[in-house]
């Protein structure tokens, strides 16, 4: 499946919060998000990612492992995404370091997530602060075949809207990236 996903930065996050609150029920969470490469950088430079992501909710914790391919969609940057939920957090990192996998980068999403169903898709809607990043950011994504991804980014661009977000809101900035150019810049 395809993770069909477009970001933005919010410019009136209250707004936003507000009109996700008329959709559904928001869940907080706090993403713990650690990036595996190889020493090399080969899953980077064939723009691959994999993830260990730990979920602390009001409820619970769980731990996700992640694979994301290369990009299907230059334009969002949306990715094939293979996911599944963990037992033990601390043994699939020490597997991937034991597989020759090292830690490339590690950060702290806060998180709202809103599930809610638009245009006969299942979405996700999540607004995200970075700590070490100046600004709110929503992500909205859908699950599609790959034949699907232009038809799926349409009805995402028109439920942003709905949410107030426009166009020129939309963003390719990667977590990743910003966090890494942060930590450069402060260390400088």
């Amino acid at each position: 499946m395809i993770e069909a996903e477009l970001k933005a930065r919010v410019r009136a996050p209250e707004e936003v919060l507000r009109r996700l609150d008329q959709r559904s029920e928001g869940r907080v969470e706090v993403y713990q998000d650690t990036y595996y490469d190889t020493v090399d950088g080969a899953l980077d430079a064939r723009d691959e990612e994999l993830r260990v992501r730990t979920v602390h909710g009001p409820d619970d914790t769980r731990t996700l492992l992640t694979y994301k391919g290369a990009r299907v969609d230059e334009e969002s940057g949306s990715k094939p995404e293979h996911e599944t939920r963990v037992q033990d957090a601390e043994a699939v990192h020490a597997t991937l370091r034991g597989l020759g996998y090292v830690p490339a980068i590690a950060f702290e999403k806060r998180c709202r997530n809103y599930t809610f169903q638009s245009r006969g898709r299942q979405m996700l809607a999540t607004l995200v602060r970075v700590p070490e990043l100046d600004g709110t950011f929503l992500e909205l994504e859908t699950q599609v075949e790959e034949k699907d991804v232009a038809a799926a980014l349409h009805d995402i661009r028109a439920v942003l809207a709905e949410l107030g977000i426009g166009p020129d809101d939309l963003t390719s900035e990667l977590y990743t990236a910003s966090v890494k150019a942060h930590r450069l810049n402060a260390t400088a």
